[in-house]
């Protein structure tokens, strides 16, 4: 369990955002922790992934602050919060998949020799972040749309992790995978834990958030309607949360 005595490594205070006459959120606040798993649920529309754009410099807040090891922060793009330590990875992988692995692990910032890619670096490095996230993909010469949809989420994490982020945030990353690759993906998780990488999951399966999360936070039409310790509720009571939307202090 991450102390969670210590200062936090991002903090969202008071956090509303409007498109429109839609309220998506009103007055969130959000705390996580070094080396933190926590799951973000919610229904259909109840502002979690409008959190996390928010978060990534994707939306722009209409009030609130963002602090990031305690200094405010305004990320006009995903661009700036990647700089700050911050990775987002979405269902889409935005991968490329006519390229090999090591090419879309460094894609868009191939590392050069004089005027040419560096392909024996690029290639060294790309499988030794796998080989630290002991990621199960063959070859790092391998061509992406070959590979099965977990092994190229795996990818993905790699490339987010080559960035060497303190913060990733998964969008329902086991939505469309097998059993088998989810618990590869949870394996890989737990791995980044061990980093003392924060990790915030996005979810509707709250028994993937049980398998790994420390701490879970629920959204109701854009209110954070309650906060639990993993090891001090229940999934039942997770959903309860998420049905009734009824407001209730987070658990010691």
């Amino acid at each position: 369990m991450p102390d969670t005595a210590a200062a936090p490594i991002i903090e969202m205070r008071h956090i509303s955002k409007a498109f429109g006459a839609v309220r998506a959120l009103s007055d969130v606040d959000l705390r996580l922790y070094p080396g933190e798993i926590m799951g973000l649920v919610g229904d259909n529309s109840a502002g979690k992934s409008t959190l996390m754009k928010i978060l990534t410099g994707a939306y722009h807040r209409d009030s609130g602050d963002v602090l990031v090891n305690g200094a405010a922060t305004n990320f006009k793009s995903p661009h700036e919060s990647r700089g700050a330590g911050i990775e987002m990875i979405y269902q889409d992988f935005a991968l490329c998949g006519n390229m090999d692995v090591g090419q879309n692990i460094f894609l868009g910032r191939w590392p050069r020799k004089g005027m040419f890619v560096d392909r024996g670096r690029m290639y060294s490095e790309a499988d030794a972040v796998l080989k630290r996230l002991k990621v199960d993909v063959n070859s790092v010469y391998q061509r992406v749309e070959s590979l099965s949809g977990g092994r190229q989420q795996s990818v993905a994490i790699a490339r987010a992790i080559s960035f060497d982020p303190r913060v990733v945030i998964l969008d329902e990353p086991t939505a469309n995978l097998s059993v088998m690759a989810t618990e590869r993906l949870l394996e890989t998780m737990l791995e980044l834990k061990k980093h003392n990488v924060a990790q915030i999951i996005i979810s509707h399966r709250l028994q993937d958030i049980f398998a790994v999360g420390d701490r879970v936070m629920v959204l109701k039409r854009g209110e954070n309607v309650g906060e639990r310790h993993i090891k001090a509720t229940t999934e039942h009571e997770v959903l309860e949360l998420i049905v009734s939307g009824k407001r209730e202090k987070a658990s010691a």
